[in-house]
């Protein structure tokens, strides 16, 4: 579902800076570039029914933790501490022949 979350943003402007960035702190599934020049980090998360809880909800607060440890890994690593930068997430839902896409922006602070 990432290649579906990736293709999502890149129709709407965004572009790539990575893909499933990882390091010692945990995994970004998509670093992006908004197209006001923001760092973009993007979590990614499939379910495909809400049975077990929804997409959105899977998202705990060690996970979001995680996250911003590797946002800030990445963004000293390429010298951006200075760039403005947020977490999205992206939740698909449903069947995979048609999914369904929840953009979050700003999803979560650090």
């Amino acid at each position: 579902m990432e290649e579906l979350a990736y293709q999502y943003l890149i129709a709407r402007g965004y572009q790539a800076r990575a893909r499933n960035f990882h390091c010692k702190f945990g995994e970004i599934d998509l670093i992006m570039e908004s197209p006001h020049h923001e760092i973009v980090f993007v979590e990614v998360r499939y379910r495909k029914s809400n049975q077990f809880g929804s997409a959105t909800a899977s998202i705990t607060a060690s996970k979001q933790r995680k996250i911003a440890q590797t946002a800030i890994y990445y963004l000293q690593c390429h010298q951006l501490n200075d760039e403005p930068c947020r977490f999205d997430v992206i939740a698909v839902s449903g069947n995979q022949d048609k999914p369904t896409l929840q953009w979050i922006t700003d999803a979560f602070q650090v």
